[in-house]
């Protein structure tokens, strides 16, 4: 069961509010634990789980991304806005105005790219990081969904490259192929859990900040980070690293494996039987993992 917020509102972010969700206290002895959703576009929901934390003593904050969920909308911007810096700024930003002295980071898909970014500057306070399901490296990760796509059906991989030929991402076999590729590689659980369809729901509803970064799909990837790598930072990582995907995860092994090669002492883990969100899929796996990591900071 999700524990009810402590605190929750926005915070500003220069002429922009950034939303957020406190639980627990920050004044705890133990240090916060910040949630950096995926996308980048989608919210906070589909993460919301990582709450229950609290219960055991660590307190959480989550929050929404700009021009997403609770934060401002922008609709009108473009390509030359939307940048990885923006996000950094937002996180360091919404850090500070919360006063969050001690923390963990907990970033998944595109927030562990961004939390590892953040973490590579050294920020004071800063005492672990967890990277879950994100690739090092947009290139790499691009080369490694192409190989996933060509073991799909071959019905289905046609569909999908007929398709993206046109650019016509409504056509329903588009979206059916698309169905395949997320029930194998994204998330395995049917029917989707609520909090994930209220994710989807919030970036379906303004798809700006995932259609100028990452592009139509998970695994057509032709936004502004499709040449994007955060691999030359990882060797500055200074803090216990924790790494882990799903054994059927969209981010393959060799997509994520920078971040438990470069960063020094990381601990790598994969979880049976899920994909790209594990903590969804299999939870109790987990969050066994999770917390043995968080009690050995």
């Amino acid at each position: 069961m999700i524990p009810p917020p402590s605190a929750k509102g926005t915070v500003p972010f220069g002429p922009y509010k950034t939303w957020y969700r406190v639980t627990g206290d920050l004044g705890a002895d133990r240090p916060a634990v910040v949630v950096v959703h995926g996308g980048p576009g989608s919210t906070h929901d589909y993460l919301l789980g990582l709450a229950s934390l609290a219960d055991e003593g660590w307190p959480v904050v989550h929050y929404d991304q700009l021009g997403n969920g609770g934060s401002t909308h922008l609709r009108d911007r473009g390509a030359d806005f939307w940048t990885p810096e923006l996000f950094l700024d937002e996180l360091a930003n919404l850090l500070a105005a919360l006063r969050v002295r001690r923390y963990v980071l907990f970033g998944q898909s595109w927030g562990g790219v961004l939390a590892a970014a953040h973490a590579a500057r050294g920020p004071e306070g800063l005492t672990g990081l967890v990277v879950a399901d994100s690739p090092a490296s947009y290139p790499r990760w691009i080369g490694e969904l192409a190989a996933l796509r060509r073991a799909l059906p071959p019905a289905v991989a046609a569909a999908l490259d007929r398709h993206e030929a046109t650019g016509d991402y409504e056509h329903p076999e588009y979206k059916w192929a698309t169905g395949v590729f997320y029930t194998t590689h994204v998330c395995r659980v049917q029917p989707l859990p609520p909090e994930l369809t209220a994710s989807f729901l919030e970036l379906g509803s303004d798809p700006t900040v995932y259609g100028t970064m990452n592009g139509p799909t998970e695994f057509h990837i032709t936004g502004t980070l499709k040449d994007f790598t955060v691999e030359p930072d990882l060797p500055g990582i200074a803090v216990p690293t924790l790494v882990v995907r799903g054994e059927h995860d969209e981010v393959t092994p060799a997509a994520i494996a920078p971040f438990h090669e470069l960063v020094p002492g990381a601990r790598y883990e994969e979880v049976p039987g899920a994909s790209h969100l594990p903590h969804l899929e299999q939870p109790e796996r987990f969050r066994a993992i999770l917390l043995d990591f968080l009690k050995g900071l």
